[in-house]
């Protein structure tokens, strides 16, 4: 049998442990690496929106899950071109408009390394004008059926 000392220490026990757990929870969501969806698919996203970030890109990168991308993010839109220099992993780059509409694509693009960078080729996906690209490994996109028109479900927060 509980005193009554005991009882208000037990609720007082239980309520700290659930809010230390509610804590946890929140601190685990407000941590969560920003996502974006496409075709019904969701991919974690690096944001590169200052220009060090997109200078950088996917630069030096070995490895990607299949699960995850870089989306990169301007204050307006314009034609944007990309080049591979520096990048170890063959990607698919999709160009989307101000809407979030696909535009311009340029798909299973190789690395370029071991030549000099004039000889690096850049791919606008179409010239169409963009305000996010999203990068990919290579293949995503045709195993999604991505076409023309398609949106991308941006992330709610951090653009």
């Amino acid at each position: 049998m509980c005193t009554a000392t005991e009882k208000t220490m037990f609720k007082a026990g239980v309520t700290i442990a659930a809010a230390a757990l509610l804590a946890l929870f929140l601190s685990a969501c407000a941590s969560a690496e920003p996502t974006v969806t496409l075709k019904g698919e969701r991919f974690r996203v690096v944001i590169a929106k200052d220009a060090e970030t997109q200078a950088r890109g996917l630069m030096f990168v070995d490895h990607m899950d299949e699960d995850a991308g870089m989306l990169f993010v301007y204050d307006d839109s314009s034609r944007r071109s990309f080049w591979m220099r520096n990048c170890r992993i063959p990607l698919d780059i999709l160009y989307f408009d101000e809407n979030a509409e696909l535009v311009g694509e340029a798909l299973g693009v190789p690395p370029c390394n071991g030549v000099p960078a004039s000889q690096c080729p850049t791919y606008d996906g179409g010239g169409a004008a963009s305000r996010y690209v999203l990068e990919l490994n290579a293949g995503v996109a045709k195993q999604l059926g991505v076409n023309r028109g398609d949106k991308l479900t941006l992330p709610s927060t951090e653009l």
